[in-house]
């Protein structure tokens, strides 16, 4: 059964809300870190969303996996990855996840059960149904959620998974994360139809849930997670959510496809951080006070991890050809008929 909100889970929503405050204070100091220039190449925030990651994650066991995207900070968080290790990867040092070699859009924490981040729009969607395949070959009764943006639903590698993992029943659970854009283009500019209908065309059962509601989110996912591991799967689910930054840290001006008034109403009014901690004042479960010292104490471990980072080795040269894989075709001289 889902978990229903109610004060007897206090322990488990104070969690939720310093996973999601642990998520803001990480994009604040990426922002931070690359208008300073001290940062190598360009990062994509994921303020805003963290009612997302953190309503997912929080109903997943260690075992259970996840990919990421480009946008997927907020994700390697919730799923439990450390301070130090995601900033030391954000600045190229020999400690971070993928020792500096995977950046800002490629960080996976496999003991986390984080698959790893991609860059390439949609292209963790195989990774992810064929973890689902592997979990259910091997009958471990593990469940991978597959994050993906509203303009990853363009690509046709997602139709291809949903009808392997709808005709396998696999324990995948396939999580849109609608901001309202697809880069600078609203999503109803390039999105016919109905999200949700392109995978119940494949007979999986979809739901639509506000992303920005953390207990939301996290009811819905328990249920699908407790059905997915009976073997109900797969599932599909568009959260409707909002990024309060561009598209990526150089996208300041954006006057040109939103305003500055929807940004303002999100950040006022849809906030999941701010009116989750309200509920918890609502509820008794915390004082403004306690919430305040929360904060605080995570934008001081943020802080500290930056310093430490900022202080760390790089990799040594010689592990430039280390870790990184590639395939080589490997191709003959073109022969004519006669010398073939």
């Amino acid at each position: 059964m889902a978990k229903k909100p109610t004060k007897t889970n206090a322990e488990d929503y104070l969690r939720m809300y310093r996973q999601m405050a642990k998520i803001r204070a990480f994009e604040d100091n990426a922002n931070r870190l690359y208008l300073e220039a001290k940062m190598p190449g360009l990062t994509h925030m994921y303020s805003g969303e963290e009612a997302v990651a953190v309503g997912i994650c929080e109903a997943l066991g260690p075992s259970d996996k996840i990919t990421s995207t480009h946008r997927g900070h907020g994700h390697c968080m919730a799923k439990g990855a450390d301070f130090k290790q995601m900033f030391c990867e954000l600045l190229g040092k020999a400690e971070g996840y993928c020792r500096g070699k995977g950046g800002s859009m490629h960080i996976a924490d496999q003991d986390n059960g984080n698959l790893g981040a991609n860059a390439i729009v949609g292209g963790s969607m195989g990774i992810a149904t064929g973890a689902a395949l592997t979990a259910k070959l091997q009958g471990s009764k593990d469940v991978t959620v597959c994050f993906f943006g509203d303009g990853a639903t363009a690509q046709g590698l997602m139709y291809e998974v949903m009808n392997m993992a709808a005709l396998w029943k696999l324990p995948v659970i396939y999580a849109c994360e609608n901001n309202g854009y697809s880069e600078y283009t609203r999503t109803d500019e390039i999105a016919a139809g109905s999200i949700t209908a392109r995978a119940e065309a494949f007979g999986i059962e979809a739901h639509k849930v506000d992303g920005q509601d953390v207990l939301a989110v996290n009811t819905l996912t328990n249920d699908l997670v407790s059905r997915a591991r009976k073997g109900e799967g797969p599932f599909f689910v568009e959260l409707e959510t909002y990024r309060y930054h561009g598209h990526h840290v150089g996208d300041i001006n954006r006057e040109y496809y939103r305003s500055k008034e929807e940004e303002a109403d999100w950040k006022k009014n849809r906030d999941p951080i701010t009116n989750f901690g309200k509920w918890l004042t609502k509820e008794g479960i915390a004082s403004a006070e306690d919430l305040a010292a929360m904060d605080a104490e995570i934008k001081d471990e943020a802080k500290a991890a930056v310093d430490y980072a900022l202080a760390a080795d790089y990799p040594p040269e010689s592990e430039v050809d280390a870790h990184v894989f590639s395939g080589v075709a490997h191709a003959r001289p073109y022969l004519s008929g006669a010398e073939a």
